[in-house]
């Protein structure tokens, strides 16, 4: 919790005044049982109605400054917890940003989302709790002990005694809750990540008639996630009861000695009631106390799940070069875009290489398509240049600099990547081009339009480039999501266009068309273009094969098609006919 309190630093003044005019409050309400004590003893001992009704409006000043006070310091904290939570969770969101690929995948996606919601919303009512009673009660607990002393020396070790009992209850229930609301949470995150799946994947579960199946699983783990809350729930409500019992007996010995006490002359009726007051006022806030402990152990616990997300640094360091600087060539590499350098990749936690030496030379202007069958590493290989990963062996030299002396932002200025998956955020599809480049001219995006073949389907929309898009682009097809997903990266002219298996959803009239009206653009530009399909890359400058995350040649289509076993298997099992005519 402590390196989360610098996210408090810009509220300083409110988190000191918070508790202060808490304490003020509760300076006023410790006053109450002597002013009461004073209209029995005085007012009604002696039937003196005018000392009674001025001690009443003592009563009511002493109500009214305490509201104002009280009513401060909610603001005062309100507004510190909110704050603080903003500060937190933006900070949170920022550092997620900042994680490498590696990292992302480790956690997972739902444990992000629990830490950056309910972790985040536990902690700010943290704040606010403590901020209003972490002082103000311990101070009405050991302050009315404190006055009880003044009223009756005897009595007022009922209080010595009452408060050590009461204060072992609190806490030691404390230490066993809070292991316990760790498990609450992480149950909570299985919880979310099944719940995303299953809305993610709504249609194949039901495709499947997979529902009951589903449901059950969730029940499962819903029902662990109820047994903990419930079993915590129980050691946290014992609380409210054993310090209940232990104050009423106090109040019971409080009674019996003080009504001793007045029968022998000793203390006066008003006293006693003061002592009972004192020790009501105990149990109130003992009582809130409690709930405090509560929502602290809670708070902790989120606190500590949040700090181990912070505790996590990116394993990817940035350079410094940036596109600023002047280029030093290698002898050799002058008109090399992209150099893969006996390059090796194995994920984390993932055993085996995924890649291994990868070694190839892609030249300015150049056209590569890279093929191979599913899980041969085609993804792996684009992911490394503009540096999603790191490569575990070897090393990937863009423009003459390894992609690690890149400033990270400067080397992906450089590269328009389309993701195998098509990715589209809720807003208007020109919000969604200007991803690419937020400065793109008109003429810009209706090029890009053009280019990626989206402009035939953008014309019939409603609004055209104002046409809202849903979350996730659920209101387009697989094919419209993929060529605006490639006009957004066209749009931000890259100096290197990576499709990586991004044309999948086009039929093969609208690929053709595609492939031709890239190749027509600026002639500087390099593309690699990853696929599955032979006709997609058959006409590409070279051609990267690979099998089992290896290369398993690379040249021309008419090369690999003359002495290439695994390339002639893929484009023979495409393209059957082809395969008669070559035997004939």
């Amino acid at each position: 919790m402590k390196s989360l309190l610098k996210y408090i630093k810009d509220y300083k003044k409110e988190s000191i005044l918070a508790p202060l005019f808490k304490m003020l409050e509760a300076s006023f309400e410790l006053m109450v049982p002597l002013v009461m004590a004073a209209i029995i003893d005085n007012g009604i001992a002696n039937s003196d109605t005018t000392y009674i009704f001025q001690m009443g409006a003592v009563l009511v000043l002493l109500a009214a400054v305490g509201l104002a006070s009280s009513v401060t310091a909610q603001y005062f904290s309100a507004k510190a917890a909110v704050g603080f939570a903003t500060k937190l969770r933006s900070a949170l969101f920022s550092h997620i940003q900042g994680l490498s690929y590696t990292e992302l995948d480790t956690i997972g996606t739902s444990t992000l989302i629990t830490r950056m919601t309910s972790d985040v919303n536990q902690i700010q009512n943290g704040v606010n709790l403590t901020l209003r009673l972490l002082l103000r009660s311990p101070f009405i607990v050991f302050g009315a002990m404190v006055m009880a002393f003044t009223v009756d020396v005897k009595a007022a070790f009922i209080f010595v005694v009452t408060i050590p009992l009461l204060a072992i209850v609190v806490f030691g229930i404390m230490l066993v809750s809070m292991p316990l609301y760790k498990k609450v949470q992480a149950a909570l995150d299985k919880i979310l990540g099944r719940t995303r799946e299953n809305l993610a994947g709504a249609r194949v579960i039901r495709a499947f008639c997979n529902e009951e199946s589903e449901t059950t699983d969730f029940e499962q783990e819903n029902a662990l996630l109820l047994n903990t809350q419930v079993f915590v729930g129980k050691i946290s409500a014992a609380m409210n009861p054993v310090t209940y019992i232990i104050i009423n007996i106090a109040l019971v010995v409080l009674l019996w000695t003080g009504a001793i006490r007045v029968d022998n002359g000793i203390i006066t009726q008003g006293e006693v009631v003061a002592l009972v007051n004192y020790m009501s006022q105990i149990l109130v806030e003992l009582v809130k106390m409690a709930n405090l402990i509560i929502q602290l152990t809670k708070a902790l616990a989120c606190a500590k799940r949040v700090e181990s997300i912070f505790g996590i640094t990116s394993s990817m360091e940035s350079g410094t070069f940036n596109k600023n600087d002047i280029r030093v060539m290698n002898d050799g590499e002058e008109n090399a875009a992209i150099i893969f350098d006996h390059v090796s990749l194995t994920y984390s936690g993932g055993g085996d290489e995924s890649l291994t030496d990868i070694d190839f030379v892609v030249k300015k202007g150049e056209t590569v398509g890279i093929i191979g069958g599913t899980g041969s590493g085609k993804t792996s290989v684009v992911n490394l240049i503009p540096r999603f990963y790191d490569a575990t062996k070897g090393q990937v030299i863009v423009d003459g600099f390894k992609v690690k002396d890149y400033e990270i932002s400067a080397l992906r200025e450089k590269i328009g990547v389309v993701p195998q998956k098509a990715v589209l955020f809720k807003g208007t599809i020109r919000e969604n081009l200007l991803w690419g480049n937020e400065n793109a001219s008109e003429q810009d995006i209706e090029d890009a339009l053009r280019i990626s073949q989206a402009k035939e389907f953008v014309d019939t929309k409603d609004g055209r480039l104002d046409f809202m898009i849903a979350q996730g682009g659920k209101n387009l097809s697989g094919g419209q999501k993929q060529r605006l997903t490639i006009a957004r990266a066209i749009v931000r002219k890259p100096e290197i266009l990576i499709l990586d298996d991004s044309a999948s959803a086009l039929d093969f009239a609208t690929d053709a068309k595609l492939r031709a009206a890239v190749k027509e653009m600026e002639k500087n530009m390099t593309v690699i273009i990853v696929s599955q399909r032979a006709a997609s890359i058959q006409y590409a400058d070279k051609i990267v094969v690979l099998d089992d995350g290896a290369m398993a040649g690379i040249g021309t289509h008419e090369q690999l098609l003359a002495d290439n076993v695994i390339y002639q298997e893929i484009y023979y099992s495409q393209f059957p006919d082809k395969k008669a005519k070559a035997a004939e």
